[in-house]
């Protein structure tokens, strides 16, 4: 069985919109009430998919969730005197961030030798709360071989679980064994720690890890207080590389020492403070990048237009470049209206080491699929969304519509 890293990444919703609903995002808080481009949004993201194709990388995707979620909104009670806000959790398009959809932990780490999937449960933030049954349902389809996956539901609530972005894994390669590092934060300072300590055990758990290749570290107060409501919005890892901010951990030393005692080959990229401020590292997402291992064996860096243009981070990146580092391509995408809205390339694709024959090959891209997929948004995504259309029948018929013309193209009635 041949082993390679896949990237799902999220079509962007129909949906997608701007309400500004995620508490200690400060890109999304900032742009609350702003008017999204839905169909300029997807372009985006499937343009990023392309990339990564032409790089000779294997790319996977996952369909958008049924929006609006009137079964939610029904729940809770939605009507005129409660508000703009509540309404919009039923409308909200964040399943386009894969990276929480959940938690994987590749076969060779795993006690029955399975690649494990863990959907997150998202529970810190009411517009995310519902995502994971319609999330759940996309997983147990695209791997729903049980001689190589076992797919898992969502951790108890009590415990908040936000997926793979609070995960990093190192290895020696992608289809060796590997130390699986769970990050999670405190309650404190003026925004939630949105991943719970015993979220991450109990996964660790359930997916048959080994104890000795395991670590859970504290992201720091620091970094949440600053926006780094994910561990991913300063740190990623990548085979042998750890690409993370001077202060992603609550104590960095102790961090280092952890995971070079369990992985020596560890290579540690840290952008200090003096070069590129926590605040800047936040606003620019400059670790919410893909750091992916090209055909060749060279580490890339696929980073967002806002962090290229950052005078900060464009002058520690070349210097990073010259110095001949572990990382050798810089690579800028435009995911801007992703951006806008709180999330960057790492945002929207989960990382899945697996064998692409053992998958459900309705989710995984080529580029005659891309090509429809293209069509299709170009015909039937909105425009735009002005949050103040969320509700009115003629927006909810369109983006029912839009959703419905994927799922036929794509084969997956069972998602409809």
């Amino acid at each position: 069985m041949s082993l390679v890293e896949i990237n799902f990444d999220g079509i962007v919703g129909p949906s997608h919109n701007y309400a500004g609903l995620s508490l200690g995002n400060l890109a999304a808080t900032a742009h609350a009430g702003d008017v999204s481009y839905p169909r300029a949004a997807a372009l985006q993201g499937l343009e990023k998919m392309r990339g990564n194709m032409a790089l000779g990388l294997a790319q996977g995707f996952f369909v958008p969730v049924p929006r609006p979620n009137a079964d939610w909104l029904e729940a809770i009670a939605v009507d005129a005197v409660a508000g703009r806000a509540l309404l919009a959790t039923g409308w909200s398009a964040s399943s386009m961030w894969t990276a929480n959809a959940a938690t994987v932990s590749p076969a060779p780490d795993t006690a029955d030798g399975r690649c494990h999937l863990s959907v997150a449960n998202l529970v810190t933030m009411p517009h995310r709360s519902h995502e994971w049954p319609d999330t759940l349902r996309q997983l147990q389809l695209a791997f729903a071989n049980e001689r190589h996956f076992a797919v898992h539901g969502p951790v108890p609530p009590c415990f908040g679980d936000e997926g793979a972005a609070n995960h990093m894994r190192l290895s020696s390669a992608h289809g060796a064994a590997g130390l699986e590092v769970f990050v999670y934060g405190r309650a404190g300072g003026p925004f939630p720690a949105r991943q719970h300590e015993q979220a991450s055990r109990v996964i660790a758990r359930r997916h048959g890890l080994d104890p000795e290749r395991v670590l859970f570290i504290e992201q720091s107060p620091e970094a949440i207080a600053a926006g780094a409501f994910h561990n991913d919005v300063v740190a990623v890892a990548n085979e042998r590389v750890l690409f993370c901010h001077e202060q992603a951990f609550a104590d960095p030393a102790s961090a280092y020492a952890a995971i070079r005692q369990r992985f020596p080959e560890v290579e540690v990229v840290e952008v200090p403070t003096s070069a590129v401020s926590l605040a800047e590292a936040v606003r620019s997402y400059l670790f919410n990048a893909q750091l992916v291992t090209l055909p060749a064996g060279e580490q890339a860096l696929v980073i967002p237009g806002e962090a290229w243009e950052s005078p900060e981070v464009r002058a520690w990146l070349d210097a990073m470049i010259a110095s001949n580092g572990p990382i050798r391509r810089i690579i800028p995408v435009d995911v801007r209206q992703s951006m806008a809205n709180g999330g960057g390339p790492a945002c929207l694709r989960l990382r899945v080491v697996a064998d692409p024959a053992t998958i459900d090959t309705r989710f995984l891209l080529d580029g005659p699929k891309a090509e429809i997929l293209a069509k299709i948004i170009e015909t039937h995504w909105p425009e735009q969304v002005d949050p103040a259309d969320l509700g009115r029948e003629n927006l909810a018929i369109s983006v029912r519509k839009a959703r419905g013309a994927l799922l036929d193209a794509l084969g997956l009635a069972e998602l409809a």
